[in-house]
C-alpha cells in the first residue's frame, strides 16, 4: 500500500482545531443569495464558504447551476467578507475556470470519483497545483474505487488532499438519503491515517433535522471537519431544499457539538483491551470448531447424496439466533449479519468437499 506524503489542507488563518467547517448553499442561485448567505456565515465565524457553480443532476431538466457567471459572485464573497471560497469541479474546463477565478479549495463529487476516466482527466488538469482538493466517496460503497480516485490525484502531484464522506446510495432509502456506512471511512482512515476526513451530513441525511446528530457522530469518530449546506432561505432553495439549514441553525448545531479530547492517553484502557483480545481468541477458536463440524456435515451429505443447502434449517438458525440475541441484549440485526456470513463460509467449505 502506497504511503501518502501529504501537506496541510488548511488555509492561512483557518484554525486547525476540530471541526474545520466549510459551509454555504448547495447551489449558487443569484448574486444576492450568495452574498447574503456568505455575510451571515462570516458573522458566525465561518471562514470557508462553499457553493455549487456547476450542479450534476440525476435527471435532465433540473437546475444544473448558474455556471461560470457564479464564479464572479464567489470572488465578491472573498473581497467583501475575507472568507475562502470552494466549489465542485467535474470537468477539465471547470478546473481551468475555477483556478482562473481564484477559487481557494476544490472538491470532486461522488459521481466523478466513481469514474476512473473522469478522475484521470481531472488529475491531469490539476497537475502541479498548490490548492487543497477534497474527494467525495463514490456513489456506491466501493472503498478501492475511492482510494483509486485519491491515488490518481496524488500521482498528479497533488499533496494537499482530503476526503469527504457523503454516504452511499441505496435503493432502499429509509432514514437516510445516503447510507452512512461508517465502517468504510473508518477503514480508509486505518489505511491512510494522515488523510483528513470531512463529513457531509447534508447529503447523508437528506433532511435538515438529521444534520445535528450526524455532525456529532462524525466528531465521535474523530473526523477532521464538516461540509454543511447552509442557505439564507432554505425552503426556497433551487436544489436540495430539504437538507439545507440557515446560518443561525448551523451556528446552533456547531455550538452544541461535543468534541472529545483526542490527546488523552489510553493506558487506563490496557486491561479492558487485554480482555477484548482474550475474548477474540476464544471467538476464533469457536469459529474454527464450528467450521470443522460444518465440514463433517458436508462429508455426511456427500456420502448420503444430500444437497448442501437445507433452507428450513437455515431459516431456523436465523430465527433462533435472533431470539437469543434479544435475550442477551444484543442487536438482532447485527447477529443476523454475523450468522449469514458464518453460514456462507460453511456452505463454501461444504462445496469444497462436494467437488473433491
Amino acid at each position: 500500500m502506497e504511503e501518502l506524503k501529504l501537506e496541510s489542507i488548511l488555509l492561512p488563518g483557518v484554525s486547525g482545531e476540530r471541526p474545520v467547517v466549510i459551509a454555504g448553499p448547495c447551489s449558487a442561485e443569484t448574486e444576492e443569495q450568495v452574498l447574503k448567505t456568505a455575510q451571515s456565515l462570516a458573522a458566525k465565524g465561518i471562514k470557508l464558504f462553499r457553493a455549487g457553480i456547476w450542479k450534476p443532476r440525476t435527471k435532465p431538466g433540473g437546475f444544473e447551476g448558474v455556471g461560470s457567471i457564479g464564479l464572479a459572485w464567489l470572488k465578491r464573497v472573498k473581497e467583501e467578507t475575507g472568507m475562502y471560497v470552494a466549489t465542485e469541479v467535474a470537468t477539465r474546463d471547470h478546473v481551468f475556470e475555477a483556478l482562473k477565478a481564484g477559487i481557494d479549495l476544490l472538491w470532486i463529487g461522488a459521481r466523478s470519483s466513481a469514474n476512473p476516466f473522469m478522475m484521470q482527466e481531472l488529475a491531469d488538469a490539476l497537475k502541479g497545483i498548490d490548492l487543497p482538493v477534497l474527494v467525495k466517496n463514490p456513489v456506491n460503497p466501493d472503498l478501492e474505487l475511492w482510494i483509486g480516485a485519491i491515488q490518481r490525484l496524488y500521482g498528479a502531484g497533488i499533496r494537499r488532499l482530503g476526503v469527504i464522506h457523503r454516504g452511499f446510495s441505496s435503493y432502499d432509502k429509509k432514514i437516510y438519503r445516503n447510507l452512512p456506512l461508517w465502517h468504510i471511512p473508518i477503514e480508509l482512515h486505518r489505511r491512510y491515517p494522515e488523510l483528513p476526513i470531512f463529513c457531509d451530513p447534508s447529503h447523508i441525511g437528506g433532511k435538515r433535522e438529521l444534520i445535528a446528530p450526524l455532525c456529532q457522530q462524525a466528531m465521535e469518530l474523530s473526523f477532521n471537519g464538516l461540509i454543511v449546506e447552509s442557505h439564507c432561505n432554505p425552503d426556497e432553495a433551487w436544489s436540495d431544499a430539504s437538507q439545507q439549514i440557515t446560518p443561525d441553525v448551523l451556528d446552533y448545531v456547531l455550538n452544541l457539538l461535543v468534541i472529545r479530547d483526542s490527546t488523552q492517553t489510553t493506558e487506563n484502557l490496557s486491561e479492558l483491551r487485554r480482555q477484548i483480545d482474550h475474548i477474540d481468541e476464544h471467538l476464533l477458536e469457536m469459529l474454527a470448531r464450528r467450521m470443522r463440524i460444518s465440514r463433517e456435515i458436508g462429508i455426511y451429505k456427500k456420502e448420503h447424496n444430500m444437497p448442501i443447502l437445507q433452507t428450513p434449517r437455515y431459516g431456523e438458525i436465523l430465527e433462533n439466533r435472533a431470539k437469543a440475541a434479544i435475550a442477551m441484549d444484543l442487536n438482532p440485526e447485527f447477529i443476523e449479519k454475523i450468522m449469514k456470513e458464518i453460514h456462507e463460509e460453511s456452505v463454501r467449505q461444504q462445496m469444497n468437499i462436494m467437488t473433491v
